[in-house]
Protein backbone atom coordinates (compact mmCIF):
# COMPACT_ATOMS: atom_id res chain seq x y z
CA UNK A 1 0.00 0.00 0.00
CA UNK A 2 1.71 3.14 -1.25
CA UNK A 3 -1.11 5.64 -1.70
CA UNK A 4 -4.36 5.82 0.30
CA UNK A 5 -7.49 7.71 -0.73
CA UNK A 6 -9.72 8.71 2.18
CA UNK A 7 -13.34 8.66 1.02
CA UNK A 8 -14.51 11.09 3.68
CA UNK A 9 -14.15 14.62 5.01
CA UNK A 10 -13.45 16.63 8.14
CA UNK A 11 -11.91 15.25 11.29
CA UNK A 12 -11.97 11.57 10.32
CA UNK A 13 -10.19 12.28 7.02
CA UNK A 14 -7.48 14.16 8.92
CA UNK A 15 -7.32 11.40 11.54
CA UNK A 16 -6.66 8.73 8.91
CA UNK A 17 -4.11 10.94 7.14
CA UNK A 18 -2.06 11.39 10.32
CA UNK A 19 -1.51 7.67 10.70
CA UNK A 20 -1.01 7.06 6.97
CA UNK A 21 1.69 9.74 6.79
CA UNK A 22 3.43 8.32 9.85
CA UNK A 23 3.47 4.94 8.08
CA UNK A 24 5.00 6.50 4.94
CA UNK A 25 1.82 6.19 2.87
CA UNK A 26 0.88 9.04 0.53
CA UNK A 27 -2.66 10.38 0.92
CA UNK A 28 -5.43 11.54 -1.41
CA UNK A 29 -8.34 13.69 -0.26
CA UNK A 30 -11.69 13.96 -1.99
CA UNK A 31 -13.94 16.95 -1.46
CA UNK A 32 -17.16 18.66 -2.44
CA UNK A 33 -17.46 22.26 -3.55
CA UNK A 34 -18.48 23.18 0.01
CA UNK A 35 -15.22 21.72 1.33
CA UNK A 36 -12.87 23.26 -1.24
CA UNK A 37 -10.90 25.14 1.46
CA UNK A 38 -11.23 22.54 4.22
CA UNK A 39 -8.11 21.47 6.19
CA UNK A 40 -8.31 17.84 5.02
CA UNK A 41 -7.95 19.03 1.42
CA UNK A 42 -4.79 21.03 2.17
CA UNK A 43 -3.29 18.33 4.38
CA UNK A 44 -3.42 15.54 1.78
CA UNK A 45 -0.68 15.03 -0.79
CA UNK A 46 -3.30 15.24 -3.54
CA UNK A 47 -6.96 16.20 -3.68
CA UNK A 48 -9.78 15.54 -6.14
CA UNK A 49 -13.05 17.45 -6.46
CA UNK A 50 -16.05 15.10 -6.46
CA UNK A 51 -18.89 17.51 -7.19
CA UNK A 52 -21.46 19.85 -5.65
CA UNK A 53 -22.00 20.23 -1.91
CA UNK A 54 -24.87 17.75 -1.38
CA UNK A 55 -23.38 14.38 -0.40
CA UNK A 56 -25.56 12.52 -2.91
CA UNK A 57 -23.74 14.44 -5.63
CA UNK A 58 -20.25 14.08 -4.15
CA UNK A 59 -19.21 11.90 -1.20
CA UNK A 60 -21.89 9.28 -1.82
CA UNK A 61 -21.25 8.83 -5.55
CA UNK A 62 -19.29 5.56 -5.61
CA UNK A 63 -18.09 5.79 -9.20
CA UNK A 64 -16.68 9.29 -8.63
CA UNK A 65 -14.73 8.13 -5.58
CA UNK A 66 -13.31 5.11 -7.39
CA UNK A 67 -12.48 7.25 -10.44
CA UNK A 68 -10.56 9.63 -8.13
CA UNK A 69 -8.55 6.68 -6.81
CA UNK A 70 -7.70 5.53 -10.33
CA UNK A 71 -6.86 9.06 -11.45
CA UNK A 72 -4.35 9.54 -8.63
CA UNK A 73 -2.99 6.00 -8.63
CA UNK A 74 -4.25 5.25 -5.13
CA UNK A 75 -4.03 1.53 -4.43
CA UNK A 76 -6.29 1.62 -1.36
CA UNK A 77 -9.43 3.40 -0.09
CA UNK A 78 -10.26 4.09 3.56
CA UNK A 79 -13.98 4.95 3.97
CA UNK A 80 -13.79 6.50 7.46
CA UNK A 81 -17.24 6.38 9.07
CA UNK A 82 -20.59 7.49 7.70
CA UNK A 83 -21.06 8.06 3.95
CA UNK A 84 -20.02 4.81 2.17
CA UNK A 85 -18.27 3.11 5.09
CA UNK A 86 -20.95 0.45 5.61
CA UNK A 87 -22.03 0.07 2.00
CA UNK A 88 -21.41 -3.49 0.77
CA UNK A 89 -21.89 -2.47 -2.87
CA UNK A 90 -19.15 0.15 -2.55
CA UNK A 91 -16.77 -2.41 -1.01
CA UNK A 92 -17.49 -4.76 -3.92
CA UNK A 93 -16.89 -2.03 -6.50
CA UNK A 94 -13.60 -1.07 -4.86
CA UNK A 95 -12.41 -4.67 -4.92
CA UNK A 96 -13.61 -5.12 -8.52
CA UNK A 97 -11.53 -2.09 -9.50
CA UNK A 98 -8.43 -3.81 -8.11
CA UNK A 99 -8.19 -1.42 -5.17
CA UNK A 100 -7.78 -2.43 -1.51
CA UNK A 101 -10.80 -1.63 0.65
CA UNK A 102 -9.61 -0.79 4.17
CA UNK A 103 -12.46 -2.51 5.94
CA UNK A 104 -14.34 -5.80 6.13
CA UNK A 105 -15.41 -7.93 3.21
CA UNK A 106 -18.75 -7.09 1.52
CA UNK A 107 -20.42 -10.19 3.00
CA UNK A 108 -19.73 -9.08 6.59
CA UNK A 109 -20.98 -5.55 5.85
CA UNK A 110 -24.15 -6.96 4.32
CA UNK A 111 -24.90 -9.40 7.13
CA UNK A 112 -24.18 -7.02 9.98
CA UNK A 113 -25.78 -4.06 8.20
CA UNK A 114 -29.22 -5.57 8.74
CA UNK A 115 -30.10 -6.03 12.40
CA UNK A 116 -32.19 -9.14 11.76
CA UNK A 117 -29.57 -10.78 9.54
CA UNK A 118 -26.97 -9.97 12.22
CA UNK A 119 -29.05 -11.67 14.91
CA UNK A 120 -29.48 -14.70 12.68
CA UNK A 121 -25.72 -14.84 11.99
CA UNK A 122 -24.79 -14.94 15.68
CA UNK A 123 -27.69 -17.15 16.79
CA UNK A 124 -25.56 -20.31 16.83
CA UNK A 125 -22.87 -18.75 19.03
CA UNK A 126 -24.81 -18.69 22.31
CA UNK A 127 -24.89 -14.89 22.47
CA UNK A 128 -27.72 -13.42 24.61
CA UNK A 129 -30.51 -11.68 22.66
CA UNK A 130 -33.25 -9.31 23.79
CA UNK A 131 -36.61 -11.17 23.78
CA UNK A 132 -38.66 -10.35 20.68
CA UNK A 133 -39.40 -11.44 17.15
CA UNK A 134 -36.56 -12.41 14.83
CA UNK A 135 -38.21 -11.37 11.58
CA UNK A 136 -39.17 -8.11 9.89
CA UNK A 137 -42.85 -7.17 9.87
CA UNK A 138 -45.14 -4.35 8.73
CA UNK A 139 -48.42 -5.85 10.02
CA UNK A 140 -49.82 -3.84 12.96
CA UNK A 141 -52.11 -6.63 14.16
CA UNK A 142 -49.21 -9.08 14.27
CA UNK A 143 -47.20 -6.44 16.13
CA UNK A 144 -49.97 -6.27 18.76
CA UNK A 145 -49.80 -10.04 19.26
CA UNK A 146 -46.04 -9.86 19.68
CA UNK A 147 -46.34 -6.96 22.11
CA UNK A 148 -48.83 -8.89 24.24
CA UNK A 149 -46.50 -11.90 24.27
CA UNK A 150 -43.25 -10.05 24.99
CA UNK A 151 -44.79 -7.58 27.44
CA UNK A 152 -44.70 -3.78 27.41
CA UNK A 153 -42.80 -1.57 27.03
CA UNK A 154 -41.52 -2.73 23.64
CA UNK A 155 -39.12 -1.22 21.13
CA UNK A 156 -39.86 -0.93 17.42
CA UNK A 157 -36.68 -0.73 15.34
CA UNK A 158 -36.00 -0.35 11.63
CA UNK A 159 -34.44 -3.57 10.32
CA UNK A 160 -32.15 -1.72 7.91
CA UNK A 161 -31.42 1.32 10.03
CA UNK A 162 -29.23 3.01 12.56
CA UNK A 163 -28.66 6.37 14.22
CA UNK A 164 -31.99 6.23 16.06
CA UNK A 165 -34.04 6.51 12.86
CA UNK A 166 -37.14 4.32 12.61
CA UNK A 167 -37.01 3.63 16.36
CA UNK A 168 -39.95 4.00 18.75
CA UNK A 169 -40.56 3.01 22.36
CA UNK A 170 -44.17 1.83 22.87
CA UNK A 171 -45.48 1.91 26.42
CA UNK A 172 -48.82 0.15 25.86
CA UNK A 173 -51.03 -1.60 23.29
CA UNK A 174 -53.17 1.48 22.62
CA UNK A 175 -50.30 3.55 21.19
CA UNK A 176 -48.69 0.74 19.18
CA UNK A 177 -50.53 1.40 15.89
CA UNK A 178 -49.55 5.08 15.72
CA UNK A 179 -45.94 4.50 16.79
CA UNK A 180 -45.47 1.60 14.38
CA UNK A 181 -46.81 3.62 11.45
CA UNK A 182 -44.39 6.42 12.34
CA UNK A 183 -41.46 4.00 12.59
CA UNK A 184 -42.31 2.42 9.21
CA UNK A 185 -42.65 5.83 7.56
CA UNK A 186 -39.36 7.07 8.99
CA UNK A 187 -37.53 3.85 8.07
CA UNK A 188 -38.87 4.00 4.51
CA UNK A 189 -37.78 7.61 4.16
CA UNK A 190 -34.31 7.08 5.68
CA UNK A 191 -33.37 3.65 4.32
CA UNK A 192 -35.82 2.82 1.52
CA UNK A 193 -36.96 -0.15 3.60
CA UNK A 194 -39.98 0.12 5.91
CA UNK A 195 -39.63 -3.26 7.58
CA UNK A 196 -39.27 -3.20 11.35
CA UNK A 197 -38.84 -5.70 14.13
CA UNK A 198 -40.00 -5.75 17.71
CA UNK A 199 -38.16 -6.56 20.90
CA UNK A 200 -38.65 -6.12 24.61
CA UNK A 201 -37.59 -2.66 25.74
CA UNK A 202 -34.88 -3.08 28.36
CA UNK A 203 -35.55 -0.39 30.95
CA UNK A 204 -32.64 1.60 32.39
CA UNK A 205 -29.94 -0.16 30.34
CA UNK A 206 -26.37 0.88 29.77
CA UNK A 207 -25.07 0.98 26.20
CA UNK A 208 -21.76 -0.89 26.13
CA UNK A 209 -19.76 -1.59 22.99
CA UNK A 210 -16.72 -3.79 22.50
CA UNK A 211 -13.94 -2.97 20.02
CA UNK A 212 -12.68 -5.95 18.01
CA UNK A 213 -9.83 -6.49 15.55
CA UNK A 214 -9.69 -9.46 13.16
CA UNK A 215 -6.97 -10.32 10.65
CA UNK A 216 -7.02 -12.57 7.58
CA UNK A 217 -5.11 -15.30 9.43
CA UNK A 218 -7.92 -16.27 11.80
CA UNK A 219 -6.86 -14.08 14.74
CA UNK A 220 -9.55 -12.09 16.55
CA UNK A 221 -9.08 -9.99 19.70
CA UNK A 222 -11.17 -7.49 21.61
CA UNK A 223 -9.81 -4.21 22.97
CA UNK A 224 -12.24 -3.93 25.88
CA UNK A 225 -15.32 -1.77 26.16
CA UNK A 226 -16.58 1.74 25.68
CA UNK A 227 -19.43 3.19 27.73
CA UNK A 228 -21.83 5.03 25.39
CA UNK A 229 -24.90 5.58 27.55
CA UNK A 230 -25.11 9.39 27.42
CA UNK A 231 -27.17 9.93 24.28
CA UNK A 232 -29.63 12.36 22.78
CA UNK A 233 -32.17 11.08 20.24
CA UNK A 234 -30.55 7.62 20.50
CA UNK A 235 -27.23 9.07 19.32
CA UNK A 236 -24.11 9.15 21.47
CA UNK A 237 -22.71 12.42 22.82
CA UNK A 238 -20.34 11.38 25.63
CA UNK A 239 -18.32 8.15 25.61
CA UNK A 240 -15.68 6.74 27.92
CA UNK A 241 -13.40 3.77 28.40
CA UNK A 242 -13.38 1.70 30.47
CA UNK A 243 -16.95 1.39 31.83
CA UNK A 244 -17.49 1.92 35.56
CA UNK A 245 -19.66 -1.19 36.18
CA UNK A 246 -17.31 -3.43 34.19
CA UNK A 247 -14.37 -2.17 36.21
CA UNK A 248 -16.19 -3.66 39.18
CA UNK A 249 -17.01 -6.91 37.35
CA UNK A 250 -13.96 -8.21 35.43
CA UNK A 251 -15.65 -11.59 34.84
CA UNK A 252 -18.57 -9.84 33.12
CA UNK A 253 -16.10 -7.82 31.02
CA UNK A 254 -14.42 -11.06 29.93
CA UNK A 255 -17.78 -12.64 28.98
CA UNK A 256 -18.80 -9.61 26.93
CA UNK A 257 -15.40 -9.55 25.23
CA UNK A 258 -15.70 -13.24 24.35
CA UNK A 259 -19.21 -12.64 22.95
CA UNK A 260 -17.89 -9.82 20.77
CA UNK A 261 -15.13 -12.05 19.41
CA UNK A 262 -17.73 -14.72 18.60
CA UNK A 263 -19.79 -12.13 16.69
CA UNK A 264 -16.75 -11.25 14.59
CA UNK A 265 -16.11 -14.92 13.86
CA UNK A 266 -19.78 -15.47 12.97
CA UNK A 267 -19.50 -13.20 9.93
CA UNK A 268 -15.85 -13.95 9.07
CA UNK A 269 -14.95 -10.41 10.00
CA UNK A 270 -11.86 -8.54 8.82
CA UNK A 271 -10.44 -5.33 10.27
CA UNK A 272 -11.74 -3.08 13.04
CA UNK A 273 -15.34 -3.46 14.12
CA UNK A 274 -17.56 -2.79 17.11
CA UNK A 275 -20.12 -5.05 18.74
CA UNK A 276 -22.83 -3.23 20.68
CA UNK A 277 -24.66 -4.59 23.72
CA UNK A 278 -27.28 -3.49 26.23
CA UNK A 279 -26.38 -4.14 29.85
CA UNK A 280 -29.14 -4.19 32.47
CA UNK A 281 -28.87 -3.52 36.20
CA UNK A 282 -28.60 -7.23 37.03
CA UNK A 283 -25.52 -7.82 34.90
CA UNK A 284 -27.38 -9.36 31.95
CA UNK A 285 -26.20 -8.24 28.54
CA UNK A 286 -27.89 -8.52 25.14
CA UNK A 287 -26.55 -8.29 21.60
CA UNK A 288 -27.71 -5.18 19.73
CA UNK A 289 -25.75 -4.97 16.48
CA UNK A 290 -22.29 -4.84 14.95
CA UNK A 291 -20.85 -1.72 13.32
CA UNK A 292 -18.58 -2.73 10.45
CA UNK A 293 -16.32 0.33 10.49
CA UNK A 294 -14.22 2.57 12.65
CA UNK A 295 -16.34 4.25 15.33
CA UNK A 296 -16.48 7.96 16.05
CA UNK A 297 -15.45 7.19 19.62
CA UNK A 298 -12.42 5.03 18.75
CA UNK A 299 -9.91 7.48 20.38
CA UNK A 300 -10.88 6.48 23.93
CA UNK A 301 -9.92 2.88 23.15
CA UNK A 302 -6.65 4.01 21.59
CA UNK A 303 -5.75 5.96 24.72
CA UNK A 304 -6.42 3.16 27.23
CA UNK A 305 -4.74 0.42 25.15
CA UNK A 306 -1.96 2.30 23.33
CA UNK A 307 -3.13 0.76 20.04
CA UNK A 308 -3.54 2.94 16.92
CA UNK A 309 -6.73 1.49 15.42
CA UNK A 310 -6.27 3.15 12.03
CA UNK A 311 -2.78 1.67 11.81
CA UNK A 312 -4.22 -1.76 12.60
CA UNK A 313 -6.88 -1.32 9.89
CA UNK A 314 -4.16 -0.57 7.34
CA UNK A 315 -1.91 -3.44 8.44
CA UNK A 316 -4.81 -5.90 8.31
CA UNK A 317 -5.86 -4.63 4.87
CA UNK A 318 -2.28 -5.28 3.72
CA UNK A 319 -2.69 -8.90 4.80
CA UNK A 320 -0.48 -8.72 7.88
CA UNK A 321 -1.02 -10.69 11.08
CA UNK A 322 -1.98 -9.01 14.33
CA UNK A 323 1.24 -8.38 16.23
CA UNK A 324 -0.38 -9.07 19.60
CA UNK A 325 -2.70 -11.58 21.28
CA UNK A 326 -5.54 -11.10 23.76
CA UNK A 327 -3.33 -11.58 26.80
CA UNK A 328 -1.01 -8.80 25.59
CA UNK A 329 -3.77 -6.18 25.82
CA UNK A 330 -4.22 -4.28 29.08
CA UNK A 331 -6.34 -1.35 30.24
CA UNK A 332 -4.20 1.58 31.38
CA UNK A 333 -5.87 4.71 32.70
CA UNK A 334 -9.19 6.24 31.67
CA UNK A 335 -10.38 8.28 28.68
CA UNK A 336 -13.52 10.36 28.04
CA UNK A 337 -14.78 11.79 24.75
CA UNK A 338 -17.26 14.59 24.11
CA UNK A 339 -18.66 14.99 20.63
CA UNK A 340 -18.74 18.71 19.91
CA UNK A 341 -21.77 19.20 17.68
CA UNK A 342 -22.93 22.40 16.01
CA UNK A 343 -26.20 22.11 17.90
CA UNK A 344 -28.06 24.24 20.41
CA UNK A 345 -28.60 22.28 23.65
CA UNK A 346 -30.95 25.04 24.83
CA UNK A 347 -33.20 24.47 21.81
CA UNK A 348 -33.71 20.70 21.66
CA UNK A 349 -30.25 20.17 20.11
CA UNK A 350 -31.34 21.69 16.81
CA UNK A 351 -28.52 22.32 14.26
CA UNK A 352 -26.71 25.64 14.60
CA UNK A 353 -25.20 26.81 11.34
CA UNK A 354 -22.90 29.79 10.89
CA UNK A 355 -19.32 31.05 10.82
CA UNK A 356 -16.71 30.12 13.41
CA UNK A 357 -15.91 33.69 14.42
CA UNK A 358 -13.77 32.38 17.30
CA UNK A 359 -12.34 28.87 17.29
CA UNK A 360 -9.58 28.19 19.81
CA UNK A 361 -8.66 24.72 21.00
CA UNK A 362 -7.66 23.57 24.48
CA UNK A 363 -4.28 21.92 24.80
CA UNK A 364 -2.02 20.28 27.33
CA UNK A 365 -1.06 16.83 28.64
CA UNK A 366 -3.93 14.36 28.41
CA UNK A 367 -6.00 16.54 26.07
CA UNK A 368 -6.66 15.52 22.46
CA UNK A 369 -8.84 17.26 19.89
CA UNK A 370 -9.75 15.55 16.61
CA UNK A 371 -11.36 18.17 14.40
CA UNK A 372 -11.65 19.38 10.83
CA UNK A 373 -12.35 23.09 11.22
CA UNK A 374 -10.49 26.36 11.64
CA UNK A 375 -11.38 29.85 12.80
CA UNK A 376 -13.26 31.75 10.10
CA UNK A 377 -14.70 28.65 8.43
CA UNK A 378 -18.40 28.17 7.82
CA UNK A 379 -20.16 25.12 9.26
CA UNK A 380 -22.08 23.77 6.23
CA UNK A 381 -25.67 22.57 6.39
CA UNK A 382 -25.06 19.57 4.14
CA UNK A 383 -23.30 17.18 6.50
CA UNK A 384 -23.30 15.74 10.02
CA UNK A 385 -23.18 18.61 12.56
CA UNK A 386 -20.20 17.24 14.49
CA UNK A 387 -17.30 19.67 14.26
CA UNK A 388 -14.85 18.02 16.68
CA UNK A 389 -14.19 15.35 19.26
CA UNK A 390 -12.70 16.45 22.57
CA UNK A 391 -10.91 13.61 24.35
CA UNK A 392 -9.16 13.62 27.71
CA UNK A 393 -7.00 10.95 29.34
CA UNK A 394 -5.91 10.43 32.91
CA UNK A 395 -4.36 7.82 35.15
CA UNK A 396 -7.86 7.27 36.56
CA UNK A 397 -11.44 8.38 35.90
CA UNK A 398 -11.30 11.28 38.33
CA UNK A 399 -8.26 12.70 36.58
CA UNK A 400 -9.83 12.27 33.13
CA UNK A 401 -13.00 14.04 34.36
CA UNK A 402 -11.00 16.94 35.82
CA UNK A 403 -9.12 17.35 32.54
CA UNK A 404 -12.37 17.24 30.57
CA UNK A 405 -13.86 20.04 32.67
CA UNK A 406 -10.68 22.08 32.21
CA UNK A 407 -10.58 21.36 28.46
CA UNK A 408 -14.22 22.38 27.94
CA UNK A 409 -13.62 25.64 29.83
CA UNK A 410 -10.65 26.37 27.52
CA UNK A 411 -12.39 25.44 24.25
CA UNK A 412 -13.60 28.77 22.87
CA UNK A 413 -16.16 28.83 20.04
CA UNK A 414 -18.22 31.84 18.96
CA UNK A 415 -20.53 32.26 15.98
CA UNK A 416 -22.50 29.07 16.49
CA UNK A 417 -24.03 27.17 19.38
CA UNK A 418 -22.35 23.89 20.36
CA UNK A 419 -22.75 20.98 22.75
CA UNK A 420 -19.79 22.14 24.86
CA UNK A 421 -22.15 23.52 27.52
CA UNK A 422 -24.06 20.24 27.54
CA UNK A 423 -20.82 18.30 27.94
CA UNK A 424 -19.81 20.56 30.83
CA UNK A 425 -23.15 19.84 32.47
CA UNK A 426 -22.74 16.07 32.02
CA UNK A 427 -19.23 15.78 33.44
CA UNK A 428 -20.21 17.98 36.38
CA UNK A 429 -23.36 16.04 37.23
CA UNK A 430 -23.32 13.80 40.29
CA UNK A 431 -24.94 10.88 38.42
CA UNK A 432 -22.16 10.87 35.83
CA UNK A 433 -19.38 11.49 38.35
CA UNK A 434 -20.60 8.57 40.47
CA UNK A 435 -20.94 6.30 37.44
CA UNK A 436 -24.56 5.62 38.39
CA UNK A 437 -26.29 6.43 35.09
CA UNK A 438 -27.82 4.74 32.05
CA UNK A 439 -29.25 5.60 28.62
CA UNK A 440 -31.95 7.65 30.36
CA UNK A 441 -29.40 10.22 31.56
CA UNK A 442 -30.64 13.03 29.30
CA UNK A 443 -34.29 12.25 29.94
CA UNK A 444 -33.83 11.91 33.70
CA UNK A 445 -31.34 14.66 34.46
CA UNK A 446 -31.02 17.18 31.66
CA UNK A 447 -33.08 20.24 30.83
CA UNK A 448 -32.11 23.53 29.13
CA UNK A 449 -32.96 25.27 32.40
CA UNK A 450 -30.18 23.31 34.11
CA UNK A 451 -27.56 24.88 31.84
CA UNK A 452 -29.12 28.33 32.22
CA UNK A 453 -29.03 27.95 36.02
CA UNK A 454 -25.34 26.96 35.83
CA UNK A 455 -24.58 30.01 33.69
CA UNK A 456 -26.43 32.31 36.09
CA UNK A 457 -24.51 30.83 39.03
CA UNK A 458 -21.20 31.31 37.20
CA UNK A 459 -22.16 34.93 36.42
CA UNK A 460 -23.15 35.50 40.06
CA UNK A 461 -19.84 34.08 41.32
CA UNK A 462 -17.98 36.16 38.73
CA UNK A 463 -19.81 39.31 39.83
CA UNK A 464 -19.06 38.61 43.51
CA UNK A 465 -15.38 38.00 42.72
CA UNK A 466 -15.26 41.24 40.76
CA UNK A 467 -16.91 43.17 43.58
CA UNK A 468 -14.47 41.72 46.13
CA UNK A 469 -11.49 42.61 43.95
CA UNK A 470 -12.84 46.13 43.49
CA UNK A 471 -13.35 46.54 47.26
CA UNK A 472 -9.80 45.30 47.96
CA UNK A 473 -8.43 47.80 45.44
CA UNK A 474 -10.38 50.60 47.13
CA UNK A 475 -9.06 49.58 50.57
CA UNK A 476 -5.49 49.74 49.26
CA UNK A 477 -6.12 53.21 47.86
CA UNK A 478 -7.52 54.38 51.22
CA UNK A 479 -4.50 53.28 53.23
CA UNK A 480 -2.34 56.42 53.86
CA UNK A 481 1.37 56.33 53.02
Amino acid sequence: MKKLLIANRGEIALRVMRTAKRMGIATVAVYSEADRNAPHVRTADEAVLLGPAPSNQSYLVMDKVIAAAKQTGADAIHPGYGFLSENAEFARKVEAAGIIFVGPKPHAIEVMGNKLAAKEAVADYDIPMVPGIEEAITDVELAKEIGDKVGYPILIKAAAGGGGKGMRVVENREELKEQMERAISEATSAFGDGSVFIEKYVTSPRHIEIQVLADSHGNVVHLFERECSVQRRHQKVVEEAPSVPLNLAPALRARMGEAAVKCAKACDYLGAGTVEFLLDGEGNFYFLEMNTRLQVEHPVTELITGVDLVEQQILIARGEKLAFQQEDLKIRGHAIELRVYAEDPLNNFLPSIGTLEVYRLPSGPGIRVDDGFEEGMDVPIYYDPMIAKLITYGANRGEALAKMREAIDNYHIKGIETTLSFGRYVVGHEAFISGNFDTGFVKNHYSPEAILEEREEEQRIGALAGAMAFEEALQQLRVPN
